[in-house]
């Protein structure tokens, strides 16, 4: 029996383009010699395999064929060429409701919806309940879904989708439905997936989810995959992707895992670039060896450091103390608006918290070739005590398109000391008061 689940063997999807109807019904009809239409190819040679038990994301920009490929996959579309191959029975979180007829009720969907999935009413006379509980429509569920509000609709189609028990779960962008109360309970029930050593493909722009629960990505683009491998790897190179600073034709799979990152070590101008300071405050840190640092070199951070409140350098922030983040750019070119960032992910790569000069409304007109500039922020840390990794970046916007003159992806750790933590990211900061109220004196 094979190891794999799901097999993507040399995958295209053509689509024609066709300038004018009347072209499409010639060319239907084989009435013209010549082609009156364009091709394009949605995917294009695509290879990737998920084994059983897998959790496998999918990212790409827009148009990079993430959608397409899951339809082929479940077979929605036909491939132009290649083959995929399926060992286990999927459920599918795609267009949620799409195989509901909208005269049916909620009840008489539950089973059209799971017979075309391929399961029996005796199948699914077994997770009715649990379809019912997890949807939470009440009594909604015995009209016709057309009645329904948007949230509603959802709901139904994801409770269905999501309680047949499958071998295969697809998920494209589905876990975002409804309110955060039912999200959180759709978050639960794809962990609990996992747990289950279900095989899991996923496709998201919510890059924290990813990273949170795909053991390997694929990463795509324009049809074509780019690499695959760890998460923390592969959404460095989409971010590279979408500020292009992602050089396509030369990335192959062992660059990523090994050339790129000692390029960065060696040739990176964090370590390169100067400053009029005799001693640079960044040489007080360790930093990151799989330090991600890319930009198109107009400016660079020359300098950096994190300060408690005595002033002090540190790697170290007690937590409910007030401390800053400097970072000191000079800029090789005129730069207008110029743009300072900084962000503070957890260990596991989700972006906990950060902020930059354009949301603080501090805004620098134009800096000159030449120019220096120290930006500081000056905050209180209130998350929770642990290890965390702060990014650091200068960007802004060229001619209206998003660019990145010089950002350093995790750069430095940095560790806040607690000897109090709550629940969750950060601290409320709550100020608790209790008191005996004596029988037949409470007051409200």
């Amino acid at each position: 029996m094979s190891e794999y689940a799901i097999q993507v063997k040399n995958v295209s999807k053509m689509y024609k383009l066709y300038d004018r109807n009347r072209d499409r019904i010639m060319d239907a009809f084989g009435l013209s010699k010549a082609p009156r239409y364009h091709e394009h190819y949605a995917l294009h040679d695509l290879n990737f395999s998920v084994k059983k038990g897998e959790t496998v994301g999918i990212i790409g920009t827009n148009g990079a064929g993430k959608s397409t490929i899951l339809k082929i996959i479940t077979g929605v579309l036909n491939p132009t060429d290649g083959e995929v191959d399926i060992n286990g029975r999927i459920s599918a979180l795609l267009e949620l409701g799409a195989g509901f007829n909208m005269e049916y009720t909620g009840i008489e969907n539950i089973y059209l919806n799971g017979t075309m999935i391929g399961f029996s009413r005796e199948e699914i006379d077994k997770k009715l309940d649990d379809i019912l509980k997890f949807a939470d429509i009440g009594d909604f569920v015995y009209q016709p879904v057309k009645t329904y509000s948007s949230g509603m609709f959802v709901r139904l189609a994801f409770a269905v989708a999501i309680n047949i028990d499958p071998e295969i779960l697809i998920v494209d962008e589905a876990l975002s439905v409804g309110d955060v109360f039912f999200q959180a309970k759709c978050y639960k029930k794809f962990e609990d997936f996992k747990k289950l050593g279900k095989t899991i493909l996923f496709v998201s722009h919510d890059l924290g989810s990813v990273a949170k629960y795909c053991d390997r990505v694929v990463l795509l683009n324009k049809g074509a995959k780019i690499a695959e491998g760890n998460p923390k790897q592969m959404i460095g190179m989409y971010k590279k992707l979408l500020v292009n600073q992602l050089e396509l034709d030369e990335r192959t799979q062992e660059m990523v895992m090994e050339d790129e990152q000692e390029h960065n070590r060696i040739n990176s101008p964090v370590f390169d670039n100067t400053s009029d300071k005799v001693e640079l405050w960044k040489n007080q840190y360790k930093i990151n060896p799989a330090l991600d640092e890319y930009g198109n070199g107009k400016a660079h951070i020359i300098d950096f450091a994190v300060r408690d409140e005595e002033g002090t350098i540190t790697s170290s922030i007690e937590k409910g103390t007030r401390f800053s983040i400097l970072s000191e750019v000079k800029f090789e070119d005129t730069v207008q608006n110029p743009i300072f960032t900084y962000t503070f992910k957890n260990i596991q790569g989700t972006a906990i918290t950060g902020t930059n000069t354009m949301y603080e409304k501090q805004e620098i007109d134009v800096a000159n070739a030449g120019d220096v500039y120290l930006c500081e922020f000056n905050q209180e840390m209130n998350l929770q005590g642990g290890e965390y990794l702060l990014s650091i970046s200068c960007t802004g916007y060229r001619d209206g398109d998003f660019t990145v003159y010089h950002r350093l992806y995790d750069v430095i750790n940095i560790s806040v000391v607690s000897d109090k933590n709550t629940v969750g990211f950060y601290d409320m900061n709550s100020k608790v008061k209790i008191t005996k109220v004596e029988k037949g004196k409470q007051e409200r």
